[in-house]
């Protein structure tokens, strides 16, 4: 474990050892894992979107913590979460970049999949089978907590988030990317990504559980947390390819939190 670890047991743990993760959703992303590393294959939207991902949390995590961004690498000495990691994508690029990542997924062969990968790879990766929750209760605490494209598939919001927030050491920083509950959202990510473009598995989005930003804001607020920056992912059709935008979060976007 990378993480430096507490010996006394703080006041904001969550009171529940419950599992927050969905075992229908797990399910689904494990049967598809042996699909993680194919650029063209069914993850090919993730592995498009990670360099922008990867630029945001880089430039917001360097300027929290007086790192410079532009250095070989910038993210060294920081211990990083990466909660739903999957396959690994966004855990190598953090690696890449010099922290110490630890990653934890529910699927027990997305984590396979990862671990494989990593050492092919040359990198020194921290994957578990495990939730936040299991983490908190070993008192684990962590610089930057990334969750990435996961409380969209989460039953109980509050209780995941509690426990990622409590996974923080006092000046940490909360990551989060998700889908916003938009018409547009509607009409892109699901029935395009799902139905038309067949980027996705038909199902592996429910509409309904997506969050807009004043949502996903009154969710970390109770925790302590407020975003300091927002900003959307948006898909150029033409190029094939996504960017970072600061006007446009109708469909794909990513906020930078910091307590209050």
């Amino acid at each position: 474990m990378t993480a430096t670890v507490n010996p006394e047991n703080p006041a904001h743990k969550p009171s529940t050892q419950a599992s927050t993760a969905s075992a229908e959703e797990v399910a689904r992303f494990t049967q598809m894992a042996d699909a993680w590393w194919d650029p063209h294959g069914k993850f090919k939207p993730l592995h498009q979107i990670n360099p922008v991902r990867t630029a945001f949390i880089c430039e917001h995590v360097c300027r929290h913590f007086g790192l410079d961004a532009d250095a070989e690498f910038p993210l060294k000495g920081l211990n990083i979460l990466d909660v739903g990691s999957g396959g690994g994508l966004l855990s190598e690029q953090m690696a890449q970049l010099g922290a110490n990542v630890t990653g934890i997924d529910a699927g027990a062969k997305n984590v396979e999949v990862a671990k494989i990968h990593s050492k092919q790879s040359g990198l020194t990766i921290d994957y578990r089978h495990a939730t936040p929750e299991q983490l908190v209760q070993e008192d684990a605490r962590f610089d930057v907590v990334l969750n990435m494209e996961v409380i969209e598939h989460v039953p109980d919001t509050e209780a995941f988030m509690a426990a990622s927030t409590s996974l923080l050491k006092e000046n940490g920083a909360l990551m989060l990317s998700t889908l916003n509950r938009t018409v547009k959202s509607l009409l892109l990510a699901k029935v395009g990504a799902e139905y038309i473009l067949r980027w996705l598995p038909r199902g592996t989005h429910d509409w309904k559980k997506f969050l807009k930003p004043s949502e996903l804001a009154r969710l970390i607020r109770p925790f302590g947390f407020e975003f300091v920056e927002l900003a959307g992912v948006i898909y150029n059709p033409l190029k094939d390819e996504w960017s970072q935008s600061s006007r446009d979060l109708d469909v794909n976007y990513m906020g930078f939190a910091v307590r209050k």
